[in-house]
């Protein structure tokens, strides 16, 4: 096992609830704040306030790919934020050996005045590289990201694909120690992240060390070495990808989502999971059709439209995938809210635990990813499948076509 280059202990962060967001401070500032001393202005320690961490504490050695996942508002962003310094811990420490790349949300990392190949040798330098060695990696960085035709234009300019595929790409192949890579991916197209996934493994088996935030369970499985399960701030669970995120997705039945507040964004607001009947269910029979509904909203015209689920065995495997573009059914792309449903046939579920990942997307890339948003379970029902009251194996139902016949002998 490689040596410890990433020490947490008892990591917390503090957030003031409804305070003003904390400005960019040039060295100006910090000195005037300094010399005022205890005159300043001070946020009241009685203000209302979250702890999007508490207590955190766990140690990644060298070459290790630790897959960090948890459900909306557990805390991961923030730990990759105090990874990567941007922001600062309220109290513990993080004690980080080696050089840290790291692609976080949108919009860091990068100056928006300069070009991409200005930004290129800037982040390189920012790692501590020398131009030799920035150079080295330009062409390669370039073609990864895909951005030749727009490498001398300044990057306030690109799309948000276009900005997410460089940041990637700079991340990626500047060869840091330590990787940090968030759920920005999801910006990228399907095909693109594939291929970031790939480089990360790369990466991987180049025996630097990989942090990555993701709600895709298939990604985790792909590359982790281990995981790290974050839940309201604090570890809920930590060990190899298979039991930990079996623990993850098992929790409670959840047949009804509800998403916490509105983003401004495409956006997915509730989903269920509901009987042939039209009732929100946690249990179903083997034999009963299942429906998934979901209402979602466009509060901008969005052309391409694709709403989509997966659904996921108890250890967060794939069974299957489907969307609207399946049945080419037609998906309104004006402002307003709509209501999506999709019915699984009845004798397709065989009996056991099951999640369902919601999705909604265009052809640029993911706008609302929730995965797990429903759970729920399938019991035995009065189907040939279990006459013999035997347990099968596997997933799914496929109805075969099977024959059985003498052979002639001459």
């Amino acid at each position: 096992m490689g040596h410890v280059v990433l020490e947490i202990d008892q990591l917390a962060k503090r957030y003031r609830i409804g305070g003003p967001v904390e400005p960019y401070r040039t060295l100006r500032d910090t000195l005037a704040g300094l010399a005022r001393g205890p005159l300043g202005r001070r946020s009241p320690d009685d203000a209302p306030h979250v702890w999007a961490l508490d207590g955190v504490s766990f140690d990644v050695r060298q070459g290790d790919v630790v897959g960090i996942i948890g459900g909306n508002g557990a805390g991961k962003s923030t730990l990759l934020k105090i990874l990567s310094r941007i922001t600062t811990p309220t109290r513990g420490r993080a004690r980080i050996t080696g050089r840290v790349g790291s692609l976080l949300e949108v919009g860091t990392g990068f100056h928006p005045e300069l070009t991409g190949r200005e930004n290129i040798f800037l982040n390189g330098a920012i790692l501590g590289m020398a131009r030799a060695e920035i150079a080295r990696k330009f062409d390669e960085i370039v073609a990864f990201a895909e951005v030749e035709r727009f490498i001398d234009t300044a990057v306030k300019y690109y799309s948000s694909g276009m900005y997410v595929r460089l940041a990637f790409a700079v991340a990626a192949h500047l060869e840091p120690e330590i990787l940090i890579v968030d759920e920005v991916l999801s910006v990228g197209d399907a095909r693109f992240q594939q291929k970031c996934l790939g480089k990360i493994d790369d990466v991987a088996k180049g025996g630097r060390t990989v942090l990555f935030v993701t709600h895709n369970m298939a990604a985790v499985y792909r590359l982790a070495t281990s995981v790290v399960w974050l839940d309201r701030g604090r570890v809920a669970a930590m060990g190899p990808p298979r039991p930990t995120i079996a623990r993850y997705l098992g929790g409670e039945r959840r047949a009804r989502f509800v998403a916490p507040r509105r983003t401004g964004r495409p956006q997915i607001l509730e989903a269920e999971v509901d009987d042939h009947g039209g009732e929100s269910v946690s249990r179903v029979l083997n034999t009963d059709p299942v429906t998934i509904s979901i209402r979602y909203a466009l509060p901008d015209r969005t052309p391409g439209m694709v709403v989509g689920i997966g659904v996921l065995a108890g250890d967060g495997t794939t069974v299957f995938t489907t969307n609207t573009n399946d049945g080419a059914v037609p998906v309104p792309d004006a402002v307003g809210e709509y209501d999506a449903s999709v019915t699984i046939p009845g004798d397709v579920l065989l009996v056991g635990d099951y999640h369902v990942a919601l999705c909604i997307w265009d052809h640029a890339g993911i706008f609302d990813l929730q995965e797990p948003a429903l759970s729920f379970s399938v019991e035995h029902g009065p189907s040939v499948v279990y006459a013999l009251g035997i347990e099968r194996k596997g997933f799914v139902h496929i109805p075969c076509s099977w024959t059985v016949r003498e052979r002639a002998f001459a």
